[in-house]
């Protein structure tokens, strides 16, 4: 298995502090997960860069929350998904739909219920959503904008799913807490 190191400030290549930096002033510390990607200044910069362009999008703060735990979620990110429940619960989403975020459940705001719907469609079918997936979308009162903006998101998790995926990055102490692993589908006894 190849291994890849968590780097500090004082060990990453040159060009990664100052988003190292970032990551430490965004967060209070530098989470493991930056510390992997600092291996690749570009991967870490262009990370950085697009998760700070989401979070000025016209999707609201718990919107974006939505986005995340879902794909989170479908790409079966254990990293990931104890963070983004802290983020979530700071959003303001309620204990309720966090759960379900945690669980691929349904959510008790119909219009964030359409945005994890939505974002799922778009995971399962690699970017591909019929005209009707995309009515539906904007038929709850989501806009063309957001729509590209749920896009951006993805490729933000993309980036941050596969990381973990491939490096196996430690869950830091931070949220031990909130570990989290994929609950397994039952199938119906017939």
């Amino acid at each position: 298995m190849a291994y890849f190191p968590l780097l500090e400030k004082d060990t990453a290549p040159e060009n990664s502090v100052e988003w190292l930096e970032k990551a430490e002033a965004n967060f209070g510390m530098i989470p493991n997960v930056e510390k992997v990607m600092a291996l690749s200044p570009q991967l870490l910069a262009g990370y950085t860069f697009m998760w700070d362009g989401f979070n000025t999008s016209t999707l609201d703060e718990q919107e974006r929350q939505v986005v995340y735990m879902t794909a989170n979620y479908e790409n079966e990110c254990d990293y990931c998904v104890p963070w983004h429940t802290i983020l979530a619960e700071q959003s303001g989403l309620s204990k309720e739909d966090v759960t379900a975020l945690r669980g691929g459940g349904t959510l008790s705001n119909p219009k964030h219920d359409a945005l994890s719907i939505f974002t799922r469609c778009l995971i399962a079918n690699r970017g591909k959503a019929s005209q009707i997936q995309l009515q539906d979308f904007f038929d709850i009162g989501y806009t063309d904008q957001q729509a590209l903006e749920v896009i951006l998101a993805l490729s933000i998790k993309l980036i941050s799913n596969y990381t973990n995926s491939i490096a196996g990055t430690p869950l830091d102490k931070e949220v031990q807490h909130k570990r989290w692993e994929k609950p397994l589908v039952r199938e119906k006894a017939e």
